[in-house]
């Protein structure tokens, strides 16, 4: 899968994402970035960016992740996400910097530390499980979910 075609899925396969013109900047086997444009939609009382805004970039960075290691898996999903809110994020855009921590077949363990752009200091700290869904191979259905699927580690916790 590459950035443009997990762009694509993101946004159009999604349409709250695409609301928020969310850009994948970077799309690397186990790391990728995504930024959020600033918009005053975002903007809450306090002169912050909202937390369901930090909240989504998070999650749509960390589905970068699994995504750009499992190829594409679009019944991926959420199952766990804890945010951390570190610092107050002025109005600006936000960068969401996403790495993999474990992979297994079934969950995902990724973490996304946010930043606004420009600033050296995180202004969010997440970290999410994803499930998996089992291959149609696995069920005795045809091929595995893509060529490029394949677990980093199978470990008896990834299981």
């Amino acid at each position: 899968m590459t950035a443009e075609e997990f762009e694509e899925l993101a946004t159009r396969g999604v349409p709250y994402v695409g609301q928020l013109g969310c850009r994948v900047r970077r799309f690397e086997p186990g790391l990728v970035e995504v930024e959020l444009p600033f918009s005053e939609l975002l903007v809450r009382p306090g002169g912050t960016i909202c937390g369901p805004a930090l909240f989504a970039l998070a999650d749509i960075t960390l589905y970068g992740v699994v995504l750009s290691l499992i190829g594409r898996v679009e019944l991926a999903v959420t199952t766990d996400l804890t945010m951390h809110f570190l610092s107050k994020p002025r109005p600006g855009d936000l960068r969401g910097e996403g790495r993999i921590l474990r992979l297994g077949t079934r969950l995902a363990i990724g973490e996304v530390v946010i930043r606004s752009l420009g600033r050296a200091e995180p202004v969010a700290h997440a970290v999410g499980t994803y499930a998996i869904p089992e291959s149609r191979e696995a069920r005795g259905e045809g091929p595995a979910r893509s060529a490029t699927a394949g677990a980093v580690d199978s470990g008896p916790a990834g299981s």
